[in-house]
This record gives structure tokens, C-alpha cells and sequence, in this order.
């Protein structure tokens, strides 16, 4: 089997809007690493975007998996229910940040998980409008289009979108703006485009994933947390790709002074299988009526067993302290080269969910050809990165938290190659 009769027969069958970055077709993987049908070697910092914290084909999970698909693939949650879904809710329910008593509900993806926070949210207000952030990303459904800060590619062709939703600037202090900025921008939208009483949430992902993995101030967290108090609006933390050992926490919330009302995450929960939740106050997720959440497929029993392994493997293997320890690694890399490499303008991000912002040397002006070129050099010489940010400039590093040193190691020699060639 080639890679390029794939390619043919992927442009004869699937839709140009699908869009794929590689042009190579995966055979198998194991931990950090894959392989493709001609039987090249990559090392994996995409990770499936985040999903595979725990590695591709981590032993736990996949034993957790045949296990269960011994006993049954489906019931629906929804008619049959069964323990594993309870057991997993009660986890996340202790694990999420916040001593209040909490319920949670699982769903399929990171899009459903936002879409009923959503609902989940106007339920317990009785209110209509939502706020999020310039550069955000939360989905690619309708509402996860209408709350996601950027238009290409996400919005190109897509629109009306949803009603009541309003941006307002995210902090990015290499572009210029500033927590201030910010919070009065919000204060702003008060006056001129919605009343404060109408505004059921604000969402906001704790470190931007697409946006450019940049993360939100305390001081933004704690004046967000203050305005909804004050307004009676609720705070919905986006977990999809900062949750699960990432940031050097469980979740990125706990690296703040305050508490989300609702938390969504899905990604790393299940390392590799489609599962999400949406996990926050027991009142507001008691809002909807009986059959008012819910999804055929949402709680899938071999998604959750990988779960329940997942948090097993986190605990036991010590990944947040690892993802931790593997991100400072990665940053000392980085800024180690900023004195060759003039194009790197900020390294960045918390634990292990660290990004690299190139500019033209000098200014803080994006360079998105330098950044394309670093990703194919890398890709040449075996290791897979993404490109993300509003402009396109950055490189983010969703390594897995399992991966073994030497690996890292050379990925890093690798990384260092492409950015000097560049």
C-alpha cells in the first residue's frame, strides 16, 4: 500500500472541506510514536490535537477496552443506564476544581460537551445571550461556530450562526492588549449591545487552544468571576484541550483563585475514544428537565472503561507532575535558541500545553511563512507539529505525557534543526 494511491483515492472520495495536513496515510503507533503504510517513523507532538495525554495505545487503556467489549458495546445511557457511567461521573465530579457539590453529564464531543453547557446554562438563567473571546474555538457545530473567535476557516460559508452571542478581546500582550482591555471591552457591551441581565454565561477556554495556546491573566479570571457575581451570569470554563495533566494541573482552572460554575472537557478524558462532559454546580445541572440532555451515543461504555483507565494511568504514572516537568524541559529548549533563532517573538503556556510565537525579527509582527516552514522542515525529518493562533504563527506541543525521554530528546534536536534551516 503507497501513501500516494491513498491520496488519490482520499480526493476521489471524501470532500475537499475535510481538511488533512498530511499527505501520509497511518498504519499503527504506539506511545509517541507512528508509523505509516510505507513504514516511515514520526514522532506525534499533535497527539490527535490533544487527545492522547496518555500516549497512543497506552496498555491500561487498551485492556480496559477489550474488557468491556466483552460485555456489551451500547445500551444507551438513556434506556439502559449503567455503573461505569455513574463511577466516572462521581470521579470527575471529585476531581474538577471547586469544594461545591457537583453533577456531571457525558456526551460524545468537545462541541456537544460546549453546546450544552450552553443549554445547560440558559436553562438555569432563563436567559438568552452568551459571551466569549476574540480567538477562542469551541466547535464546529452552529453554536460552537457563533461562539468561536475566528473566521477562517471555521465560519467561511457557514453563516447565519445562533443569535445573542458577542466577542470581546482575548489578553495578548505581544499584539498589544491588554486584561483591561478586556474587561472593558465587556463593560462596553453593556452599554452599547446587551443588557447585563440578559447575558446567561461567559465562556473561556483557560488557555486559548486554537487562539495560540495563550493563557488568560488571574487577574482576567478574577474579574470575570466578579462581573458574574455581580451580574448574575455564569462561568463556563472550556476544558476541551486543556484538561487532564496538561497545563501541569488536572484541569488549567486550578492554577487560578476562583472557580467556573461549568467546566466542559472531552479530548484527553478517553484517551482516544469519543467521550465529553460537561461537569459543574449541582443546581445548574439539575436545570434542564428530564430528557432535556442526553445524545444516542453519549457515555459510549467502551469510551467511558478508557476513561475510567485514563484517570488511572494520570494518577498512578504521575503525569501532571510529568507534563510539568516535560513542559519546563521544552520551554528551557526554546528560550535556549532565542538568542540564534530572531524569530521567536514568545514562548509560552503552562505545563506541558506550551506554544512558540514566531514574528518578523525586531517586532511583534506575525510571521506565518517562517512558522510553515519550521512545521515542514520538522515533518521532513520525522516529527509532527501544529501551527495555530489568529495569524497563524504559532507552533503549539501536544506531545504525549508518556513519551519517553529519549524520544523528547530527539524530537527536540530535530526541532532545533528545522528552526535553525528555517
Amino acid at each position: 500500500m503507497k501513501n500516494a494511491d491513498l491520496q488519490q483515492r482520499k480526493n476521489a472520495a471524501t470532500p475537499r472541506g475535510v481538511g488533512v495536513m498530511c499527505d501520509f496515510y497511518a498504519a499503527r503507533a504506539e506511545n509517541s510514536e507512528l508509523w505509516d503504510v510505507e513504514g516511515r517513523r514520526y514522532i506525534d507532538f499533535a497527539a490527535g490535537i490533544a487527545v492522547l495525554n496518555t500516549g497512543h495505545r497506552h496498555p491500561k487503556l487498551v485492556a480496559a477496552i477489550k474488557q468491556q467489549l466483552d460485555l456489551f458495546t451500547h445500551t444507551a445511557y438513556q434506556i439502559v443506564p449503567y455503573a461505569s457511567y455513574v463511577e466516572l461521573a462521581e470521579r470527575i465530579n471529585a476531581l474538577a476544581p471547586g469544594t461545591f457539590s457537583k453533577k456531571t453529564a457525558l456526551f460524545s464531543t468537545g462541541a456537544e460537551a460546549v453546546e450544552n453547557a450552553i443549554k445547560i446554562a440558559r436553562a438555569a438563567t432563563a436567559r438568552p445571550a452568551v459571551i466569549a473571546f476574540a480567538g477562542g474555538f469551541h466547535g464546529r457545530t452552529m453554536m460552537g461556530m457563533a461562539l468561536t473567535g475566528k473566521v477562517a476557516p471555521y465560519k467561511i460559508g457557514f453563516g447565519p450562526f445562533p443569535g445573542e452571542v458577542y466577542h470581546v478581546p482575548f489578553p495578548a500582550p505581544l499584539h498589544g492588549v491588554s486584561t483591561e482591555d478586556s474587561l472593558a471591552a465587556i463593560q462596553a457591551l453593556f452599554k452599547s449591545d446587551v443588557d447585563p441581565k440578559r447575558v446567561a454565561a461567559i465562556i473561556i477556554e483557560p488557555v486559548q487552544g486554537e487562539g495560540g495556546f495563550n493563557p488568560a491573566p488571574p487577574e482576567l479570571m478574577i474579574g470575570l468571576r466578579r462581573l458574574c457575581d455581580e451580574h448574575g451570569i455564569l462561568l463556563i470554563a472550556d476544558e476541551v484541550q486543556s484538561g487532564f495533566a496538561r497545563t501541569g494541573k488536572m484541569f488549567a482552572m486550578e492554577h487560578y483563585s476562583i472557580t467556573a460554575d461549568l467546566i466542559t472537557m472531552a479530548k484527553s478524558l478517553a484517551g482516544g475514544m469519543p467521550l465529553a462532559a460537561v461537569c459543574g454546580r449541582a443546581e445548574i445541572m439539575d436545570a434542564p428537565a428530564p430528557g432535556g440532555l442526553g445524545g444516542t451515543y453519549a457515555g459510549n461504555p467502551l469510551a467511558v472503561a478508557s476513561a475510567l483507565a485514563v484517570l488511572d494511568v494520570i494518577k498512578n504514572e504521575k503525569l501532571v507532575e510529568r507534563g510539568a516537568h516535560l513542559g519546563e524541559k521544552l520551554k528551557a529548549c526554546l528560550n535556549g535558541l532565542r538568542g540564534s533563532i530572531g524569530a521567536i517573538g514568545e514562548v509560552r503556556g503552562p505545563g506541558a500545553m506550551v506554544a512558540v510565537e514566531f514574528v518578523k525579527p525586531g517586532t511583534s509582527e506575525p510571521d506565518a511563512d517562517f512558522t510553515k516552514r519550521v512545521q515542514t522542515l520538522a515533518l521532513q525529518n520525522g516529527l509532527l507539529l501544529l501551527t495555530c493562533g489568529t495569524y497563524g504563527n504559532v507552533i503549539r506541543f501536544l506531545f504525549p505525557l508518556t513519551i519517553q525521554d529519549q524520544v523528547m530528546d530527539e524530537a527536540l534536536q530535530i526541532l532545533s534543526t528545522a528552526l535553525h534551516a528555517a
